[in-house]
């Protein structure tokens, strides 16, 4: 999961797997599998990083 900033001000986790897409309106929508929607202070790029980070530390644990 990623921690995201919603317009608000208020953070929340969001399972990175569910994204299908985003967009830069200026603010960043995030468009989920299932078609809901998050507007999230994060630039695309940030959020393109932190879902990239996150992969990483899945895979520094061992899985035996």
């Amino acid at each position: 999961m990623i921690r995201l900033t919603r317009l608000n001000g208020r953070g929340f986790l969001l399972n990175s797997e569910l994204i299908k897409f985003m967009e830069e309106t200026p603010d960043t929508v995030i468009t989920l599998v299932n078609g809901e929607r998050f507007l999230v202070t994060e630039t695309s790029d940030q959020v393109v990083d932190l879902v990239v980070d996150y992969g990483k530390r899945l895979r520094a644990f061992p899985t035996n």
